[in-house]
């Protein structure tokens, strides 16, 4: 507000939800997550998939902006770095030959079991936008070769995520 942004755009409690479900997943616990945020700004952030998100929001913003001013966020013993800064593009941190698809409501439609049958035996990125409406720009991530969508309906990024995530793990058998 301070910066005379419009308040519908940057929104960080849509983030902050979907964080939570990705990170509290089976299919990050067993290992087979990697969740990258990449910004408004341009900033990339890597989640270490051992952190645990904080479960209110004020907290969440206050861990968000430590990490963007120290461009680091270490456990309380020091050990690991939970949150941290890298160099974009994100191509470069994504293993090589990673298929990447988008997620709008404007996509190809699947419903959530389809989707994860026919899913490429090798690694895959999926891009999920954090914001009120609209979808993710193709222009930001040149590798995307697709648009999916999950529903005829606008779904929230959250519900989203579950419904993908969820149809993964039945897939896969992780419970």
């Amino acid at each position: 507000k301070k910066r005379g942004r419009d308040l519908n755009e940057p929104r960080p409690d849509i983030l902050h939800q979907e964080l939570i479900t990705l990170l509290d997943s089976p299919l990050n616990k067993a290992g087979l997550l990697q969740v990258y945020v990449h910004t408004e700004r341009n900033v990339l952030i890597e989640l270490n998939p051992k952190v645990r998100i904080p479960r209110t929001f004020k907290r969440f913003a206050g861990l968000m902006v430590q990490l963007l001013h120290k461009l680091k966020v270490r456990a309380a013993d020091g050990r690991e770095t939970l949150l941290k800064v890298v160099k974009n593009p994100i191509a470069r941190h994504l293993p090589a030959g990673c298929v990447m698809y988008g997620f709008s409501v404007k996509g190809d439609r699947y419903t959530p079991q389809a989707f994860a049958a026919q899913m490429p035996d090798k690694p895959v990125c999926f891009v999920i936008g954090a914001m009120a409406a609209g979808h993710v720009d193709r222009d930001d991530f040149e590798a995307m070769v697709d648009y999916v969508s999950l529903s005829e309906y606008p779904l929230s990024g959250a519900t989203a995520i579950n419904r993908l995530l969820g149809a993964i793990e039945a897939h896969r058998g992780i419970s």
